[in-house]
């Protein structure tokens, strides 16, 4: 039996309002107040986040995001961004378009990158990427920790505050898109699988205009009903 999400917009209208106007992924409503806060951020000597500019290589082939610098690694790291692979401190391609979008990070290569030539690179390559992006992006701004999930489609690891690191991410996110029609089953079966491991899930439903709005999942049992003889 299928699952409909409430609402019927689909993603491919977001991301076109998206790229048209020029916008990075903002809700217009919100953007005098995004402006503000910017401008409080900025000017706010202990919002370390709003100091952090880091310089990192992109390698376009398979869209490596490499930082070489240690003063650079060691601020990134110590915001929750990065892991070490190989030997190389590696940025995601989310956590790079989130600092790109707030000019945290400039990204070189054969060009230099800003926030809607790197989207537009990756929507040829993922077709969830705004969907990834919107939920990586809301959380981020909460002042969670968000890494990558287990391979359950669109899936975070959620860090609390100051646990990334010394503790194992405590819920996983799963996104879905308003409009969406999905399997109970497959649902079921993911959640099932999540919890397995330990974990609570938080399911992020993403509206039409961006907003994410997060549900957590209670298992509940039934009993069957049976008459008295």
């Amino acid at each position: 039996m299928p699952i409909d999400i409430i609402g019927s917009e689909s993603e491919n209208a977001m991301k076109n309002e998206i790229i048209n106007n020029n916008v990075p992924l903002e809700n217009t409503d919100n953007n005098n107040n995004n402006n503000n806060n910017n401008n409080n951020n900025n000017n706010n000597p202990n919002n370390n986040e709003s100091l952090l500019i880091a310089e990192a290589n992109i390698q376009e082939e398979d869209l490596k995001i490499i930082v070489n610098e240690i003063r650079f690694k060691d601020q990134l790291r110590n915001k929750g961004f990065g892991e070490v692979f190989n030997n190389e401190f590696i940025l995601n391609n989310l956590e790079t378009l989130y600092l790109l979008s707030n000019n945290k990070i400039k990204l070189f290569g054969k060009k230099d990158y800003n926030f809607t030539s790197f989207l537009q690179i990756l929507l040829k390559k993922d077709k969830k990427i705004l969907t990834k992006y919107l939920i990586f992006r809301d959380l981020r701004s909460k002042g969670y920790v968000v890494k990558e999930g287990f391979g359950f489609g669109t899936d975070f690891r959620i860090y609390e505050r100051g646990e990334h690191g010394k503790k194992p991410s405590k819920y996983v996110s799963i996104g879905i898109n308003e409009g969406l029609n999905i399997k109970s089953k497959d649902f079921v079966d993911t959640i099932d699988q999540i919890e397995k491991m330990g974990k609570d899930t938080v399911i992020a439903v993403i509206e039409r205009r961006g907003e994410v709005i997060y549900y957590k999942t209670i298992k509940m049992s039934f009993f069957e009903n049976k008459k008295k003889s």
